[in-house]
């Protein structure tokens, strides 16, 4: 009988809350149910989240590597709100239209 190794691999995901004031929060964790619900039970009064509850999930992606994944995070931290909006709606073709605006101001 041979026996089949099956390899466990963490995953880490990048997450977009749309906060009811409508801004968004984004933010990077190994475990994305667990971390929405602190954000949504409000567990850290002196989080960003916790005045602006009800809070929904726009967004996520999940990564193998921890380092690709806060590099993601990191890139949509410094996003217009009008491309995370695109990112929400998956509209690629708006994302590409308003990053070239960007790089020609």
């Amino acid at each position: 009988m041979t026996c089949v190794k099956e390899t466990w691999h963490k995953r880490y995901y990048v997450y977009m809350l749309r906060c009811a004031d409508g801004s968004f929060y984004v933010g990077v964790t190994s475990d994305l149910e667990r971390r929405v619900g602190e954000h949504a039970f409000g567990i850290d009064p002196h989080c960003y989240t916790f005045e602006r509850r009800p809070l929904e999930l726009v967004h996520s992606s999940d990564f193998h590597d921890v380092d690709d994944a806060i590099r993601w995070e990191k890139q949509l931290k410094g996003w217009s709100r009008r491309k995370k909006i695109a990112l929400i709606a998956n509209d690629w073709a708006a994302i590409r239209t308003l990053a070239s605006r960007s790089k020609k101001r």
